[in-house]
């Protein structure tokens, strides 16, 4: 799954939010954004797990992601996308 555009990931930057259940059924969906190791692991899960554009849409930032992207831990097909 990959958005067309960075510019159409208006996610949240801030504050803690819970992922949907089906991006993160673990039982520790909540991330605080404030707190670096959690903004990281966030997303690494919605990366891995999104089913639709719509997910990346919905809970990626552009920035934030150009930011993490360097030291995200993601599968190599993943990060070829």
């Amino acid at each position: 799954m990959i958005a067309e555009t960075l510019a159409a990931l208006h996610g949240p930057t801030e504050g803690v939010v819970t992922l949907s259940r089906h991006l993160d059924w673990s039982g520790h969906a909540e991330y605080d954004l404030n707190r670096p190791a959690r903004l990281a692991s966030m997303y690494k899960v919605v990366l891995t797990e999104a089913g639709t554009v719509e997910d990346l849409h919905t809970w990626l930032n552009a920035d934030l992601l150009r930011r993490l992207w360097p030291t995200l831990w993601l599968p190599p097909q993943l990060r070829q996308r």
